[in-house]
This record gives C-alpha cells, structure tokens and sequence, in this order.
C-alpha cells in the first residue's frame, strides 16, 4: 500500500469519523479515507473544517479526536486560523496538511507547516520517510489526547503521499489521567475547610475530565459558591443556588462581588489567563489554589499560593475525600443559607436592573430581547448553544442560563469571528439529538456565511442565529445583506423577524425544521445597542 492509504488505516484505527478540510489532498482525492469508513466533509474554507473538529472534541470531552486535511501551500496558509484557534482553546484534533515535495520544502517562498504551525500546535512533525508512518502519526495522536489537549500536526509532503509502504499493524493511542499529589491536596483542604468564603473558579478541565458531579459534591460540601470561566460554561449546573454563572468581558453581577469577598478562591480545571475574558483573582488578603494538567499555566498571570497539579476530577475526588475526613460526609458551615440567599437577591436585583433592554418591546429589536427569548423558549435538556465574538458573546454569555454538562461551548480568548458555526456543526455530528443553536452578529457571517451551505449539503441541522444591526457595531463599520433570503438560496430555511413579538415562535419554527433535517438561519433586524454587564459599566 502507499503512505495515504496507511494513513487512512491508522485514522481508522484511531477511531476517527470524519476527515473534513479542503483538497487537493491525497487523503480525500484517491477516497483513501472514504475507502477505511470514514466520513469526508469538504468545508468553504479551511478554517471553518478545524473550528468543526474543534467542536466534535469539545462536545466529546477530547474523547473524539478527528483529522483535518488540506493542500501545500494556499491550502496550509489559510488554515492557521483554525488550528490557532483550537490550540489557544485547548481542543484536541490531529491535522494532516500536505506539504510541497520534499525536494521544495525549504526552497523560499514555499510554505512550510513544519516551520509555521509550530506555535499553534502542540506537536509539529513532517513525514519524509514512508517507514515512519506509523510511529509519526501516532505521536501526533498521543500529543492530541494527553496532558492538555490541544492540536498535532503532521505534514505529508505531496511527493510521500503516493511512496509505498509495508503493510501496517497499527496499535491505537490511549488517553491518560495524572493524579495530585497527596501533600498538595492535604494543603488545599486545609486552606478549604478554614475558608470563612471559599468560592470555586472552574474552568473546561472540568468538562475534559467529566468531573461535573464531583464538583458538584464538592460545591455543596464546602457551601461554596462556584463561578465557571467562559471555556467552562455549563460545568456547573447555572440553575443550581450556589452558581454565580460564567466570567467574561460580561458577567453577572453576583460573580464579580463573591470573587471580590473570598478569602479562598480555588480555581479548577482553568488556566486563569490574564484575558479580557475571564476573572481577575484578588491579590489581597486571600488565598489563591490553582488546580491544572498542565504546570505551565501555574504563576503564569496570577501568582498563586497553592498549585495542585492533575487531571481535574482525579483532583476534586481527592478534595471530598479530605474534606471529609475534617468535617465529616455532612457537615455544616452554616454560610449554606446566607450564601445562596445573596446570591439570589444580588441576581434578582441585576435582572430587574437589566429588565429594560431583556423584555424591551422596541423595534428596532433589543439584541438582549433576542437572549431572553432564547433562554425562555429553548429546552435546556435538549440543547448545545454557544456565541460568536464581539457583542453576541457579550449578550449571550451572562443571560443565556445553562443547566446541562456540555450544553454551552463558551471560548474567547482569540475570539475569531466565524468560530461558533463551524463549533456547532461540529457539535451537531457528535451529537445529532441536540439542537445546535449558534449567536453572530453581521461580521461574524460575513467571515464565514458561505459555510452555511456546507450545513445544508451535508445534513447537519444547526441553527444559525444573524443579530443583523448592519454596522460592526463596536466599531461603527457599516454592513449590509439580507442573511435571510442568503440561506434560502443556499438551500436551507431562512426567516428575517423585525418584531420582537414574534421571536419566540420563529425560534420554535426553526427547532421543528431542524428536527425535519433542515438547517435553519433566523435573522433578527436588532438596534445599535452595545451596553454590557460589567461591574466598570454599572
């Protein structure tokens, strides 16, 4: 066999179910992947394939790792992006770029992922000899499912592609999980169980590790209250009394004032990234516990006074056991009561502060009318959701109320315009029982609206809302279209609402096309309204 059918046997064998990107690549030219069983997808554009991978490892807990391939050259240019993106979101995909002939690689101005990809990917390789196949591509899917996960890359000049190879006898990679050490988890107890306040910052770790009932118990052992970062939105239950709901450049105001008042912020599962998108720790009078995978993220932005290293559930198993053994499996701190009773009036005093612009009847519509109606009308159990950047992450994140593990996919620190619809047709082929509902705003599908098309020719029902004010708002750019009559033409269901009396029905309408198999793009005429939920602003 050659080196693109070996491929395509390995990625078999790895458990991939779907090789999208763009050709001209071997891998989908000769059906090489098609003939081993697995699905090609070709995308618009490069970056939208990775953004779909993406979303399958995110909505799998890094379970699924997929492959991604595209050509030499233009093909590996305009590809960056993606990757780039899953790198700083810590998703895990293995991504099989072609690269010009062995005899050109170095030869200026050719591009070279080898040289290029290697601050976006956790692990860059090129495959020069047809024997290495098998072991260089392992390392690739080692990278991608262990410690953080994050992208492996391997380069396959065009010229290797077709060399011959012998018959492979391929062993699958596995994932591994690092527990703590047990001194650490004895220091972070301590600290816990002394805390007047403790308040916990959890972070996508969590949803890696599938650690949501563990930090859950943990939660209410200690009667302390849990805020997610945006990556971990979904975490922790946004119904439960001791939520505080998801840190971003907009927030609720209950997060930011219990973040404020501990006396022990311990953050699990999280980087804490110095980023307009995230917490900033107080850095007096209190204690700092970061939990991670990875020690790199440790004193990174923020130094802290305890580190516990390891996977994220490993960790908060080994917390209950020694919080329990300080106070016993049900103990009382006696904040229980008083905790969740601020919580709820510091929430219900934001909301009736934010009740003008959540319940507006205006026309121009109220892009925060659209996110009431969102969160009202949609079934939290049956639902994956997430945001674009700019002002429709802004709106969504802290009134788009969440109760299920994995029912949000919040990201932002590069925050690429276009990421969540290709987020959400990942997620959509990972989990097709759920409704796949994607916020963007007018520049954000001018950058990827093409691929709403890619939607309708592979069958993957998402729904695709367009907050359309016609100007980037944030920055006084004009646009124009009508997005509506654009998805019609592409072949899907598209509908313009200007009356915010109608949104929740169009909202309906467009869950039952989905459920017919049909993608749906929901485009509301909203007004120039940019106000956010910030403490700085209030």
């Amino acid at each position: 066999m050659n080196v693109t059918d070996a491929i395509a046997e390995i990625l078999a064998a790895e458990g991939v179910e779907h090789l999208i990107g763009f050709p001209s690549n071997p891998l989908f030219d000769d059906n090489a992947a098609e003939e081993a069983g697995i699905r090609s997808i070709v995308v618009r554009q490069e970056r939208t394939g990775a953004h779909m991978l993406d979303g399958i490892a995110r909505i799998t807990s890094g379970d699924q790792v997929e492959a991604f391939a595209c050509q030499h050259g233009p093909g590996t240019e305009n590809s960056v992006g993606g990757i780039a993106q899953a790198y700083a979101e810590s998703a895990p995909i293995v991504a099989l770029p072609a690269g010009y002939s062995r005899a050109k690689t170095n030869t200026d101005p050719k591009f070279s992922s080898l040289i290029n990809y290697q601050a976006v990917t956790k692990t860059t390789e090129q495959l020069t000899d047809p024997d290495a196949t098998e072991e260089t591509i392992r390392r690739a899917f080692q990278a991608a499912r262990n410690g953080r996960q994050r992208p492996g890359l391997v380069e396959v000049p065009k010229d290797v592609f077709r060399m011959e190879v012998d018959d492979i006898d391929y062993e699958p990679t596995t994932s591994t999980r690092s527990g703590p050490d047990p001194q650490a988890i004895e220091q972070a107890a301590d600290a816990l169980v002394d805390a007047d306040l403790p308040v916990i910052n959890a972070g996508q770790g969590v949803h890696y590790a599938k650690a949501w009932e563990s930090l859950k118990e943990l939660a209410e052992l200690l009667e302390a209250p849990v805020a997610t970062t945006l990556n971990g939105k979904s975490a922790f239950p946004e119904d439960h009394p001791l939520s505080l709901g998801a840190g971003s450049k907009s927030e609720p105001r209950q997060l930011n004032h219990f973040v404020n008042e501990a006396d022990v912020l311990f953050g699990i599962g999280c980087s804490f990234t110095k980023t307009a998108y995230g917490i900033t720790p107080p850095t007096e009078d209190n204690t700092l516990i970061h939990s991670t995978n990875d020690p790199g993220d440790v004193d990174k932005d923020y130094k802290s006074d305890l580190a516990v290293i390891g996977d994220a559930k490993l960790v908060l198993e080994a917390l209950i056991d020694e919080v329990e053994n300080r106070v016993g499996d049900d103990p009382d701190f006696g904040r229980y009561d008083d905790v969740t009773s601020e919580i709820a009036e510091i929430d219900q005093e934001w909301r009736d502060d934010w009740a003008h612009a959540l319940k507006s009847d205006e026309a121009p519509i109220n892009p925060y009318r659209v996110v009431y109606e969102l969160d009202q009308t949609l079934d939290k159990d049956e639902i994956v959701a997430t945001a674009d950047a700019g002002n429709a992450r802004d709106f969504m994140a802290p009134f788009f109320n969440v109760t299920e593990p994995l029912s949000y996919l919040g990201w932002g620190k590069t925050t690429q315009l276009g990421y969540g619809l290709g987020l959400m047709m990942g997620a959509k082929l990972a989990k097709p029982e759920k409704t796949c509902v994607h916020v963007m705003g007018d520049g954000a599908i001018g950058m990827v609206g093409m691929d709403f098309e890619t939607a309708v020719r592979e069958d993957i029902p998402i729904i695709a809302i367009v907050l359309n004010n016609f100007e980037m708002a944030s920055y006084d750019t004009p646009f124009s279209g009508h997005y509506a009559d654009f998805a019609e033409s592409m072949g899907g269901y598209g509908e313009r609402v200007e009356d915010p009396s109608e949104i929740s029905d169009a909202i309906e309408r467009a869950v039952q096309k989905n459920e017919e198999g049909t993608p749906v793009l929901l485009e509301f005429l909203t007004a120039k309204y940019t106000e956010l939920s910030r403490p700085d602003l209030e």
